[in-house]
């Protein structure tokens, strides 16, 4: 089985481009194992505080739409929640797990805006030698 990690946030779109990424991997629905990582950090402003406070992953939008899309595709799809930092989570995440790639959602930013913000893909890509897909926004 290959075992790939999704780290999703709370945009839908991007969590449904990245398993959509997954969905269409070569005989997806019998040969790969999708773990979707949402990590709740104090930066998750967009998820409410009841939803913080029980750290269920399941309630965020956009687990729930990349989750239901991988089942149609015959996926099996785990969800896994955390806290903390999200590149700490991630990396360590897809060691305890033994993924063999990551699949991350990208944002458009400036060369500017990735030197003063930084970017969670970027750091991942940087801190881990599995091969790493960086999928962007999925248009509906």
């Amino acid at each position: 089985m290959y075992r790939v990690l999704l780290p999703v946030d709370v945009n839908e779109s991007r969590a449904l481009a990245q398993a959509e990424y997954v969905a269409t991997l070569p005989d997806a629905a019998n040969a790969v194992e999708a773990l979707l990582l949402f990590v709740f950090d104090e930066t998750s402003d967009d998820v409410p505080d009841e939803h913080r406070r029980f750290n269920t992953a399941t309630r965020v939008g956009a687990v729930r739409r990349a989750s239901e899309r991988l089942e149609e595709a015959g996926v099996d799809v785990n969800v896994l929640e955390e806290s903390g930092d999200p590149v700490d989570r991630i990396l360590e995440t897809a060691d305890e797990r033994a993924v063999e790639s990551i699949v991350v959602g990208g944002r458009k930013r400036s060369a500017v805006g990735k030197a003063v913000f930084g970017s969670v893909a970027q750091d991942v890509l940087r801190g881990t030698s599995l091969p790493v897909v960086v999928t962007g926004s999925r248009e509906e």
